[in-house]
């Protein structure tokens, strides 16, 4: 059997996808950075990087399917266009790579953040959006990456896509902006909290969508794998209840928000180091990320546990691995 390439396996769901991927017989060629592991897995690692199209090439060689889960995810940076190279021209590169090697199905791992959110309402696939909402320059990226995808698939290219929620679980280990808001809770380093809400599902569970979209996925179209949408303080109450800690319960408004975000992200220009609290984050915070996984439920055969599932599994494992001390 010929290898899936995974790009992300480093990452938190990468590692998940290509586990999963190994658990069902799939040998698994992991292109990562220089110095990047993938820990506790037989995987066939190539070194490269996404901009590099001759490690791409070298790396895509002999596959029949890729699983490309890997994304410059930050909410800040100081040369936002970095983000755009990995993101975009990476994306675009992969896939016309992927087309010249005559790869029989292509999953691309979307975001939440691309899906259109209707006022007050439940967004789904098919909510209108376009690049103009997307704030920052993560999300606007991965916005143009995704017509990117679209356009190839409308040619007749096997691509689908998938738009994972918010991730939480095992293995979180250079946390994602979500891990990190449960890191704060469990250091006692979140005195209050803004007035949002999130779409919170198991790590596992947005693996094995990937497999489901793999297996029965229509090219060109889109799925979002969630699981339940919470308020900021439902999510927080349960990470209480979970740890034994207290939900703060002071709300913080969002104009103090922003003015603080705003002082960070300019400090961070400065020092060089990532804000603690980035304006563009703060600024997606203003519009809670509630949507629906019915399509992949009706279509793909997704089942998302409960989220207190995934809140639970990512207190165990940032304890067990030192990340409260």
């Amino acid at each position: 059997m010929k290898p899936v390439l995974v790009t992300g396996a480093s990452g938190f769901l990468g590692w998940h996808v290509a586990r999963l991927l190994l658990e069902e017989g799939f040998p698994v060629r992991a292109l990562v950075r220089k110095g990047s592991a993938v820990p506790g897995l037989a995987v066939e690692m190539r070194e490269g990087d996404l901009r590099d199209a001759r490690s791409v090439q070298q790396a895509i060689q002999g596959c029949d399917y890729v699983f490309h889960v890997a994304a410059d995810y930050r909410l800040w940076a100081r040369r936002p266009e970095e983000i755009f190279e990995t993101n975009v021209r990476g994306t675009a590169q992969l896939l016309e790579l992927a087309s010249i090697e005559g790869i029989e199905r292509f999953v691309y791992t979307s975001t939440v953040g691309c899906i259109g959110i209707p006022p007050d309402g439940i967004g789904t696939e098919e909510t209108p959006v376009d690049v103009t909402q997307m704030a920052g320059a993560y999300k606007e990226s991965k916005f143009l990456a995704e017509e990117v995808v679209l356009k190839i698939a409308a040619q007749g290219f096997p691509a689908v896509i998938v738009n994972p929620t918010a991730p939480v679980g095992e293995r979180d280990a250079k946390p994602t902006p979500t891990g990190q808001m449960i890191l704060d809770f469990l250091r006692g380093k979140m005195p209050a909290y803004i007035d949002t809400g999130l779409n919170i599902v198991d790590v596992e569970d947005v693996a094995r969508g990937h497999l489901l979209a793999f297996e029965h996925g229509v090219a060109g179209e889109r799925y979002i794998l969630g699981g339940e949408n919470l308020t900021m303080r439902e999510i927080l109450q349960l990470l209480a209840e979970e740890s034994g800690g207290k939900a703060p319960r002071w709300k913080l408004p969002y104009s103090a928000a922003m003015g603080f975000a705003a002082l960070s992200t300019a400090a961070a220009f400065v020092t060089g180091k990532a804000p603690r609290a980035p304006l563009d984050a703060v600024k997606m915070a203003r519009k809670k990320m509630f949507v629906s996984s019915g399509k992949a439920e009706r279509e793909l055969g997704y089942r998302p546990a409960p989220a207190r599932q995934g809140l639970a599994k990512a207190v165990r494992w940032f304890r067990a691995n030192g990340y409260c001390r």
